[in-house]
């Protein structure tokens, strides 16, 4: 594939921004190379300004579940459009998506609109620190719940360690706060609550992890801290940005069975639009001001565009059989790509969730972030090189998910099989 004009706006981009780019992974930083530059979607496909044409599985990071300009869900922002923009005042739209969010995640008896998975993880923790007057929060290496300060933390040297920065700028005093364990390991959880627990606001989880690849939990995880969050008076938040409609239609919490008290979201009920929501039992929710003492706000938060392609969204998406659809898609491309490599000798686990996949390239089980760091990441970047090279688009880092859509066809399907095979002949 010709990259020349792609390389050129790359080139441009990184005079005004840093890197070249406006979130970090999108520079080819883990794989090397020239980012394309997209300059058009449509369904499950892509195209650049080289004029090169891909397969996409990133799907905008997980929104895309319709695929790309879903015709329903553009119809939806135009006629939002012609009614302005933005308002800074309450809209019907808002009620009526909220109105479907807490019908499907029963869970969420109350929510705050924001603007992106960042905000809502960040105003969660706010609210779980002023509800429960507690200041430490546990959360797990490997999971990424957006740059706010106290979330942006690694492990130290023990298994059970405070937190110390991984950004430049991220107090250590702050940080202190900030407990990460490992995820799957629910003896570190339940012994850190047995020395801390009375000073833990939340733990916060993906319950599903997204941003080590796709990583389940493995049995009774989930159910071991919502006993250990019950016990202690910890309120549990499930960090849904990337599972909330991704992995079932009620999410990973429904999937699993588990009732966090607080839910954070984004990606899908934006529609494809900059969005973000946090909600969970009323009680606590009535600490958010103005009826409560917790700050935040947000002049966009809301805003009839994203509220417009939500509502139209999660419609589809409830329509009867669309998640067995969606799923079975999912199934069929993950068992055929896993056959494909059994038989090239390629040493791998294949991990999918409802529509969430990845597939990792080591002969050991991948349950936590060391695990998944420990897979061969060269051969990761040959095979996401070989795929690029022959227009299929996946994430440009061995370190983040999958995402099938519902736009995805059988001869997508077909087509990218059959490029996985030609990197195995010549790569196995």
């Amino acid at each position: 594939m010709n990259f020349l004009h792609s390389k050129q706006h790359f080139e441009a981009a990184q005079h005004f921004f840093p890197g070249g780019v406006n979130s970090p992974v999108r520079a080819f930083g883990a794989v090397g190379g020239v980012p394309p530059f997209i300059v058009k979607a449509k369904g499950a496909h892509l195209w650049d300004a080289d004029g090169n044409h891909y397969i996409d599985y990133v799907g905008s990071w997980g929104p895309a579940i319709l695929g790309h300009a879903d015709s329903d869900v553009q119809a939806a922002i135009i006629n939002a459009l012609e009614n302005g923009t933005s308002f800074g005042a309450p809209t019907l739209q808002e009620t009526e998506l909220a109105q479907i969010i807490c019908k499907l995640l029963p869970s969420i008896e109350m929510l705050r609109f924001v603007n992106s998975g960042t905000e809502a993880c960040m105003s969660a923790i706010r609210l779980a620190r002023g509800y429960t007057k507690r200041n430490k929060i546990i959360k797990c290496e490997g999971c990424y719940h957006g740059h706010a300060d106290s979330l942006l933390v690694k492990a130290g040297s023990g298994a059970a360690s405070h937190g110390e920065p991984t950004s430049a700028g991220v107090p250590a005093t702050l940080a202190t706060d900030t407990i990460v364990l490992p995820y799957n390991n629910l003896n570190a959880f339940a012994e850190v609550m047995m020395q801390h627990g009375s000073e833990v606001a939340a733990i916060i989880i993906e319950p599903v992890a997204g941003n080590m690849g796709c990583v389940p939990p493995v049995l009774d995880f989930l159910e071991g801290l919502r006993k250990l969050c019950t016990q202690y008076g910890t309120l549990l938040i499930f960090d849904e940005v990337m599972t909330g409609f991704r992995v079932a239609l009620g999410g990973a919490q429904s999937l699993y069975n588990i009732t966090p008290d607080i839910t954070c979201l984004g990606k899908v009920i934006g529609g494809g639009l900059p969005v973000g929501a946090y909600g969970g039992k009323r009680e606590i929710m009535r600490h958010i001001a103005p009826l409560g003492p917790v700050y935040q706000a947000g002049t966009l938060s809301g805003n009839p565009l994203a509220m417009a392609a939500g509502i139209e969204t999660l419609k589809k998406i409830s329509a009867p059989k669309f998640f067995e659809q969606l799923i079975s898609k999912t199934q069929t491309l993950t068992e055929n790509i896993s056959a494909v490599l059994t038989s090239a000798n390629i040493a791998h686990q294949m991990h999918r969730v409802g529509s969430m996949w990845s597939v990792f390239f080591s002969a050991d089980e991948v349950r936590n972030f060391t695990d998944a760091a420990a897979c061969d990441q060269a051969r990761f970047k040959s095979f996401f090189h070989f795929l690029l090279e022959h227009g299929i688009y996946i994430a440009p880092s061995a370190f983040e998910s999958a995402f099938m859509s519902i736009a995805h066809s059988d001869e997508d399907i077909e087509q990218t099989i059959s490029v996985i095979k030609k990197w195995c002949e010549t790569h196995a």
